[in-house]
């Protein structure tokens, strides 16, 4: 079997620098990709900058043998985002992998919380996931493929708590990865969410004791994986934490139907409604599948 590598591929990863992204980086670069290293070198709540900690990857990577540049722009704003973009065409003149990777971290319950962390979590992790998907994503259509990697959490499928406004960015990604692969479908442009555990700075604070390996590296093959260009699947979302690869997915149970209800005979249904023996994985078009389910059913041919 012949190495997967990424020889002539343009990469962009935001929050490259340190943590998950620095792991991305460093594979595909070894892989043969270039490189752009965007990373603000901002504190892990987002308030600052150090245009070093870009840099330091970048001059590791040469010195290794790889190619890429620094970016210090941020991806809260359609500008940021372009202007990442912009530096790839400029050094290499394409883009045929975006991984969304920047991110910040306020914590707070939905009393406590300010609109002001609210937003700048939100700003970045998913305002800044759509600003670089809206930059790049047409680019990639144009040029007949693309590979991007949309970056979730537990926590945005899960939910957890005092951490809400984390929780519905990384809930948010999935409506933008499922837009954006069937949008690409066509054009060999795919989408993917990355579900990653690892201990980072974002896990400052928490007692890590009991953890098994959890290093960034364990997570990056599977990235570059989704990142390749044999990768041949679209608007899913892969799980990887220690060690392990899973598939996470929104399901249905088989569900009921009635030609009327009343509120009694709702709550009477409510236990077949729940029942997990047949559970219905709709995939991609499932906002298509979905429909057609149903109608089938309410014509009594399911």
């Amino acid at each position: 079997m012949s190495e997967m590598r990424f020889d002539g591929r343009v990469a962009v990863i935001t929050g490259g620098g340190r943590g998950l992204g620095r792991a991305y980086a460093l594979l595909l670069a070894a892989k043969g990709a270039k490189v752009v290293v965007n990373d603000l070198g901002a504190p892990i709540r987002g308030d600052g900058s150090d245009a070093g900690v870009a840099q330091q990857l970048v001059d590791e990577i040469r010195a290794a043998g790889g190619e890429a540049i620094a970016n210090g722009d941020s991806v809260a704003t359609p500008e940021g985002a372009r202007a990442i973009v912009q530096a790839a065409l400029d050094a290499w003149g394409r883009v045929d992998v975006l991984i969304h990777n920047a991110g910040n971290v306020r914590y707070g319950t939905i009393r406590d919380i300010s609109y002001e962390d609210f937003k700048a979590v939100v700003d970045v992790h998913l305002m800044g996931a759509f600003h670089m998907v809206k930059a790049c994503h047409p680019l990639m259509c144009d040029a007949g493929y693309g590979r991007i990697v949309l970056t979730s959490s537990i926590g945005g499928i899960y939910g957890n708590t005092r951490c809400v406004n984390y929780g519905i960015a990384k809930s948010g990604m999935i409506g933008l990865n499922n837009v954006a692969a069937l949008e690409g479908e066509a054009f060999d442009v795919k989408c993917n969410v990355i579900v990653p555990s690892a201990v980072t700075r974002m896990a400052d604070g928490l007692d890590i004791s009991q953890y098994p390996a959890m290093d960034p590296e364990l997570v990056a093959p599977v990235v570059a994986w989704l990142a390749h260009e044999k990768c041949d699947v679209s608007g899913e979302m892969i799980a990887s934490i220690a060690g392990r690869i899973a598939r996470c997915f929104i399901a249905e149970t088989r569900g009921v139907y009635r030609p009327g209800w009343t509120i009694d005979q709702v709550d009477a249904a409510m236990a077949e409604v729940h029942d997990k023996a047949e559970v219905l994985d709709f995939g991609l078009h499932g906002h298509v599948e979905h429909i057609g389910y149903s109608f089938k059913m309410a014509r009594g041919a399911a």
